[in-house]
This record gives structure tokens, sequence and C-alpha cells, in this order.
């Protein structure tokens, strides 16, 4: 499989090329020259298959004979140590609980499956990698402990200051170690201008080895479809249509669904839940893309004015609105309404949604009560609720606890380096920290 960048598709180039440069020189995205079909066998024996073993069929697909089997498998192995199950929250909608790896959050997938194709590239590279990425929560997290104390890599985390919650801080700023946390005075936006402006600045490029982790990265995507066929596999004793509600920021899980439809998986509808930074489902609505600078809400994960991914979305679809929108709808939610969803379902179901599964479920609910369709709905529940305490706390009006590992993390003590949004700023501490 060779990977084109989405501003240009006569450059074809490797996997590993992909992984490692993170950014096409063109400042496109990289994405697979085809997307690869499973024939109908594949989903027959889905449900007697583990998430391990779905996940290497479909990585192998991508992935081809770039790497050896048994390395891939130990990569996926590696990956994929916990559960991503699903959890009925009333009468045919679902959870998909994608937050029981180690930082407790979707992104753990994604993370850990890179810094193995990494850790196996690094191999070919004479020079210390370094990987800037761009965090509003839990990117940082799960990018920081995926790579923690891997050989050869340096991780520089750019973050909000103020717009990412407590704990979410503490899982990348007292790690120490390959570790280093640049504390922005901006926004999300603002720190991946910075990573974006790294990596078109050529002299930077010539004195560092740099890459990204961010959803940018194809090595990112592919691991984030894994789940949406583990999902299915879950639900194939029913014949209903199935529909995903994906809580949408810089729209890399919703690329990777959609990847996976493409792949064959029988989804109807894909739903692009957001918070009040709505730029998606308004382009959705309007066929007008118009980003601004993002708001800050308390599904700040999601607080995203120009996401990153939307040009593969186009991609995929050829720029094609018709085409997108027949699989694709959008819906954006206030704080307000998801604190008042949180509550309810806490008080009727039992069961805490953190911010960002609250909007996913209100975009379900809202699809299912427009459309009066008898299907199974999935939300994908991205991250826990203790890791957003004081907002769910305050919303459900009731005390939840801080798992085990989340407690670790605040023990720790934060070290950060301020900068400004200025990029002269940032140039110049990357090049005091690692020259």
């Amino acid at each position: 499989m060779q990977f084109y960048s989405t501003n240009n598709r006569s450059v074809r180039i490797t996997l590993e090329q992909a992984v490692v440069q993170g950014l096409a020189p063109d400042n496109g995205l990289y994405m697979p020259e085809h997307i690869p079909m499973f024939a109908e066998a594949f989903f027959r024996d889905l449900r007697e298959k583990t998430f391990r073993q779905i996940a290497f069929e479909v990585a192998e697909k991508f992935i081809g004979d770039e790497i050896p089997k048994d390395e891939l498998k130990k990569i996926i192995d590696h990956t994929i140590q916990f559960e991503a199950p699903l959890v009925e929250i009333n009468h045919n909608i679902y959870a998909l609980e994608l937050f029981h790896g180690p930082t407790l959050a979707f992104k753990d997938f994604g993370a850990r499956f890179m810094s193995q194709l990494l850790r196996h590239f690094s191999s070919h590279i004479k020079r210390e990698i370094v990987i800037l990425v761009a965090t509003s929560g839990d990117t940082g997290s799960a990018v920081a402990n995926g790579f923690l104390d891997v050989p050869g890599i340096r991780v520089i985390v750019l973050y909000p200051s103020g717009k990412v919650s407590d704990i979410q801080e503490k899982q990348f700023t007292t790690l120490g170690g390959n570790i280093i946390a640049l504390e922005v005075k901006g926004t999300f936006d603002d720190c991946q201008a910075l990573v974006k402006m790294g990596f078109g600045d050529e002299e930077l490029r010539e004195e560092l080895f740099l890459t990204s982790a961010n959803s940018i990265n194809v090595a990112r995507l592919i691991p984030q479809s894994f789940y949406y066929f583990y999902a299915y596999a879950q639900l194939m004793n029913t014949k209903k249509d199935l529909v995903f509600s994906v809580p949408s920021g810089n729209f890399g899980n919703l690329t990777a669904g959609l990847i996976a439809k493409r792949m064959g998986l029988p989804v109807k509808h894909f739903i692009a839940s957001t918070n009040v930074n709505d730029v998606v489902p308004e382009y959705l609505r309007s066929g007008l893309m118009s980003p601004r600078p993002s708001k800050h809400t308390i599904s700040n994960a999601m607080d995203v004015g120009n996401p990153s991914n939307f040009s593969r979305l186009l991609d995929l679809y050829q720029n094609g609105f018709d085409a997108i929108t027949k699989d694709v709808l959008g819906y954006a939610f206030t704080d307000d309404e998801t604190s008042a969803v949180m509550r309810q379902v806490s008080n009727e179901q039992g069961y805490t949604l953190d911010p960002h599964g609250a909007i996913g479920y209100l975009g379900l609910k809202k699809y299912v009560s427009e459309h009066r369709e008898d299907v199974n709905g999935i939300f994908l529940e991205t991250a826990h609720p203790a890791k957003f305490r004081e907002v769910v706390e305050r919303a459900i009006g009731k005390t939840i606890e801080l798992p085990d590992a989340l407690q670790k993390f605040m023990k720790g003590e934060k070290q950060s380096i301020q900068i400004s949004n200025e990029y002269p700023h940032f140039k110049k501490t990357l090049q005091n920290l690692l020259l």
C-alpha cells in the first residue's frame, strides 16, 4: 500500500515515509492510495474473532508486506491490551466505551499503535526523532504515555494554557524523561498552527528530525478504524441498521469510521456530533466551510475551529457534497444541553457520561427522533468521566470516584514551559531545548 498527500495525489510514498514524515511537505495529510475492501466471509465470521484478530486483519489491509506478519502481530498485541465493550444505555442505544486504556481515553489505541510503528521504523533512522503534538486534552496524555521511554524518540506536547482539565494536564506534564510539555498562551488552534508551521520550516526540519503524533499522522488514523469493526461484531446477532454517533473535534475518529464503512462495514449513517465549535455541521447543512477561532466549552477536547482531518473527509468523497451528506449528518449542542443530558442519563439510566460522550449521545437521540427509524445506535464514549470530574460532578450532582490510574497522575509534579502563541518564540524554544 502506498500513500499520497491530500494536496497532491500524483506523488506516492511508502507507509514508513508517511508515518515518519507525519505531515506531507505540501502541508497535505496522507491517505492510502485506495481503500481495501473485505470479502463477505470476513464479516460472516467476525463475531467469532477476538478484538486483536480483527485489528490485525484490518491493519494488514493497509500495511501489506511492509512489516513482517510476526512483527505486525506484536504491534497489535501491544496496542490491544484492553477491551472496547458495548454497554446498552437504553433500548437499542449503546455506548462504545473506548476509555479502558492506560490514560482512560480512546486515543490510547492510536498512540500505542503509532509508538510501535515508529519504534519499528526508527531502526533505519540514525537521528533522534522529535514528535510534535498539539493537544486539546486527551491526545497529549495518550501520546506522552504511549511514547514514554521509547528509545530514540523525544515528544514535545503543545497545549493551551488553562483550557485542559487538571487531570488531563497532569497526565502529560508529570512524566519527565523524553516528554516535554509546552504551555501555550492561546487556543488549541494556535497550538495546531505552531505544529504545522514547524513542519513547514525548512531550517527547523534540517536541524531536527520532526514528525507528528496528532491525528494528522496516518498511523493514528488506521487503528481508530479497529473498534468500529469490533463494535459491529458485538451486535451481529441483530438485523437492524447500524448508526454511529461520533463526538468530533479534529475529525480523525469520524474519518476512521468512514474508512471502515468504505472497507465494507455495514453502517447506514454516521453522525458528526459537536459542541458549539460547529464548522463541520454547518458545512453539512450549507456546503460552506468557514473555519474560525475555537470557543472554550466543557467538552474541551472538541474545541477545534479548523479541524485538520476535514481535508481527509473531503478527499475520501472526492469533494462530493451530496456523497458526503448521504453518509454523514451533523448536529451541534451547547454546554447547557450537554450538562442536562449528563444529569438525565445519570438519574434515569444510572450511567455516567463524560462531556464528549454526552454530545455523542445527544446526536444519536436527535437522529432517532428525527428519522423515526428502528436502528441500533452506537455513540462513542471517548474518555472516562473522571477525567472531567469537576464538570461531571457539577452536572449530575453526585461525587464520582477517581480511578487508581488517575490518582497516580495527580500525585505527580507539573513540569511545563510557558510560551506565547508566536511562531518565533516557539521555534527558539525548540532550538534551545533540542540543539
